[in-house]
């Protein structure tokens, strides 16, 4: 079969969906010896993507994300390839696509949390777009040879709403990578320094740290969509003036709302960090005393996952999928219920022991998941969608 793959999402620019879209492409190339493979991406991640099989090759697909030209325009380059199948790892696809495809829906967020910038329309295109998803979501759901979710959670969602996708709707679930790649011991303390949080570090004769006395700091990895509840973490952080709360994410004008809320509240312990590469990441992971999680609704949730594999003890709401994913390795709070929050969070810094524990716990939970699980199942789906007499 020549299967197309949407990867406009591919990589860094697509947050959590674009990771799972590059794990799925790595490891589909070490998997699949049958198929080949044509990969669609944008300008911006093109060179991102390094085909390492000869039989995965890439090709440009300059439409944006929830634009009319993804709906017009993108049907007919995918056409142009004549591909046996399609997967769109999101549901984002063109209702003018006549022919077979796989969609991978993460959650319903969108659905539940309406994301749309109310300041700069009016309601009439306001609803009229949230209209349009509705639609889009509907019918790649109702036309998918099958539907692939990651979490059971998400396939219970999707049932309740769209209970005719039952019996086709298929559970695999994503995972986080193992590796910790550090920063180096002379480049920790720029990081640390522009982020405010070195005490003070000791230096040899040359200048280089030798040693990061770090202000204890709780770490947070994300977007700051209205449904990751992030206001949640602004309202304990003045309860704990003695820790830091660190937040990473690439800005944008959810971000830019929650600073504005910093500033006008004068908080001092809150720490906006942008968009860090992987591994100074990495570095903040491996010195955080532990890692919180809010949200309200999650199909997955990857970040805390992330967080484990690090050895980070977790908090985090129990709300969506996280008691699913994380099970009894991440310690929960209910966001809904006043004073639940502080209260566990204190527990988690007052006592090293469960958070030693929750980091033990975490190692054994993140073990059981897997990218290549993950891709070899994807790939089971694809074979049985082959057509009748199809190569």
């Amino acid at each position: 079969m020549r299967i197309g793959i949407d990867a406009r999402f591919y990589g860094s620019v697509g947050k959590g969906l674009g990771r799972y879209t590059e794990k799925l492409i790595e490891h589909l190339e070490s998997l699949d010896t049958d198929n080949d493979y044509v990969v669609f991406l944008r300008r911006e991640n093109f060179d991102e993507y390094v085909p390492k099989h000869a039989r995965f090759r890439k090709a440009l697909a300059q439409y944006a994300w929830y634009g009319f030209s993804e709906q017009l325009f993108f049907p007919f380059r995918l056409l142009s390839f004549r591909l046996d199948l399609v997967h769109f790892p999101h549901f984002n696809v063109p209702f003018l696509y006549p022919k077979r495809f796989i969609v991978t829906i993460h959650d319903l967020i969108l659905l539940h949390y309406p994301t749309f910038q109310n300041t700069t329309r009016t309601k009439f295109f306001y609803w009229l777009k949230f209209a349009a998803y509705r639609f889009v979501i509907a019918a790649a759901i109702r036309r998918a040879l099958h539907v692939i979710v990651v979490s059971h959670f998400t396939e219970r969602d999707i049932l309740d709403r769209y209970p005719r996708a039952r019996g086709k709707v298929s559970v695999t679930y994503e995972a986080a990578d193992a590796s910790c790649q550090i920063l180096p011991t002379q480049k920790r303390g720029p990081l640390f320094d522009r982020l405010g949080l070195l005490r003070g570090a000791p230096v040899d004769a040359r200048g280089v740290v030798t040693r990061d006395i770090l202000k204890p700091y709780l770490l947070y990895v994300g977007n700051a969509y209205p449904h990751k509840n992030l206001e949640a973490l602004l309202r304990v952080a003045p309860l704990f003036p003695a820790y830091q709360f660190v937040l990473v994410g690439k800005e944008d004008y959810f971000y830019r709302r929650l600073k504005k809320t910093v500033e006008e509240q004068a908080l001092r312990n809150v720490i906006f960090a942008g968009f860090l590469g992987d591994q100074e990441l990495s570095t903040l992971y491996r010195f955080a005393l532990c890692y919180v999680f809010p949200s309200l609704y999650e199909g997955f949730g990857l970040p805390p996952l992330e967080a484990m594999a690090h050895g980070l003890p977790v908090l985090s709401s129990r709300c969506g999928s996280l008691p699913e994913i994380l099970g009894d390795a991440a310690r929960y709070f209910d966001p809904h219920m006043s004073g639940s929050f502080e209260t566990e969070l204190s527990e988690m810094l007052r006592s090293e022991a469960v958070r030693q524990e929750l980091s033990l716990r975490g190692y054994r939970q993140v073990a059981r998941y897997s990218w290549d699980r993950m891709a070899l199942e994807t790939l089971r789906l694809y074979r049985q969608t082959r057509p009748a007499g199809g190569a």
